[in-house]
């Protein structure tokens, strides 16, 4: 057995103040990863900022990450950081823009190496520039991971990078959530369960690495009432019925971000499984966010895992509050509803999964291709 997350990690309010020395240690010239406007709208590039302009780092700011984090941006963020001399990346932001650092940290320092070509796997390990993560969504764990999920649009092809990029420092607060949508606050929450869920569900899981899941799908529980009636209140203005739930509120965002970073924990010890490995084809063909494209396929993934190792089924569903797998599929259908595709693209997506061993190849028990089908059969609606 063995778990190693090398990532120095700080949970707490005002981290990243609290820290300055820590990150004014990794380097002078930083390159700010980030996206268009959620930074600068929740506080978090200020923050970042303020610490490294306190401390005498030149930094310059890349704010052109785009959800699902394409070649493209990560090759242009890579020139543009080797034109500044960068010395390290900060990630500010959700998976995308944390995952870009990560990216554009392996392009730095390895300038002929070309940003199509990240996806392939290398002769060797490559070397990587420092790279710090600062999240502001409660889904990803991308800081405490070594995974980058970039898209390359030339060849439809979204997947993990097969680079290993842990951060150097990880500075977790969960302030930066009180600005975000409570939509996407509940779509990156269901990324955190699929995460934990599916490192339990996973060959790889054991008695050490389990300890990370298993506290953070307790965490989850006591935050699913708030998400449940979030989007109650949200679909319906009239219909109160969030009367008797906790809304998502300063009470919660730590919490929140907590688990989040704890399922990145958890991932980092097993790799995600099936669930994720279904997500990606949706998002590619139909723009479905990332946490809903996963969440969409956990309960059956779950239903499939109960006939397999049943133990491990019953201890998630009694971590989360849950008396079935029944209600664990209708938790799910509150929180991100249901998806409508073709039967010519459901049948494409099965195809291509039934051959993807590097996701089925770590289901407990085995899977097969009728079992692949079902999961698609019970989680996507055909129409």
């Amino acid at each position: 057995m063995r778990f190693y997350v090398p990532t120095d990690i700080y949970v707490e309010k005002d981290c990243v103040k609290n820290h300055a020395k820590e990150l004014l240690a990794i380097g002078k010239r930083a390159l700010i990863v980030t996206g268009h406007s959620s930074a600068k709208a929740n506080g978090s590039l200020n923050d970042v900022t303020e610490v490294l302009n306190n401390g005498g780092v030149a930094y310059q700011i890349f704010d052109e990450v785009e959800e699902n984090p394409s070649t493209d941006t990560v090759g242009k963020g890579a020139q543009i950081a080797r034109d500044f001399s960068a010395d390290f990346i900060i990630g500010i932001g959700g998976g995308s823009a944390i995952d870009a650092a990560k990216a554009m940290a392996i392009l730095l320092v390895n300038p002929s190496v070309i940003a199509d070509e990240l996806h392939k796997a290398p002769a060797k390990p490559l070397g990587h520039a420092p790279v710090v993560a600062v999240p502001t969504t409660c889904g990803t764990g991308s800081e405490a991971t070594p995974f980058a999920i970039i898209t390359n649009h030339k060849i439809n092809l979204k997947k993990s990078i097969p680079h290993r990029i842990f951060p150097v420092l990880a500075l977790v607060d969960g302030k930066y959530l009180a600005s975000a949508k409570k939509q996407l606050i509940v779509n990156t929450a269901v990324d955190a369960l699929a995460h934990m869920v599916e490192s339990i569900l996973n060959v790889h899981s054991n008695m050490l690495n389990r300890m990370c899941p298993e506290y953070g799908l307790k965490l989850w529980g006591e935050c699913k009432e708030a998400l449940i009636a979030s989007v109650a209140a949200n679909n319906s203005a009239t219909q109160n019925t969030s009367q008797n739930a906790a809304p998502i509120d300063a009470s919660l965002y730590e919490k929140l971000m907590y688990t989040s970073t704890i399922a990145g924990m958890s991932i980092a010890m097993t790799s995600t499984a099936v669930p994720h490995g279904m997500s990606y084809d949706l998002t590619l063909s139909k723009g479905t966010p990332h946490g809903p494209a996963v969440g969409y396929f956990l309960a059956a993934y779950v239903e499939i895992c109960q006939k397999k190792v049943p133990t491990d089924v019953e201890k998630i569903l009694s971590l989360l509050g849950l008396q079935s797998v029944e209600e664990f599929t209708e938790m799910l259908r509150k929180l991100i509803g249901t998806c409508t595709v073709s039967r010519e693209m459901s049948n494409k997506f099965a195809a291509a999964m039934k051959v993807n061993r590097s996701k089925l190849d770590l289901v407990p028990g085995g899977i097969t291709p009728e079992e692949v089908e079902f999961i698609y059969d019970k989680s996507l609606i055909v129409g």
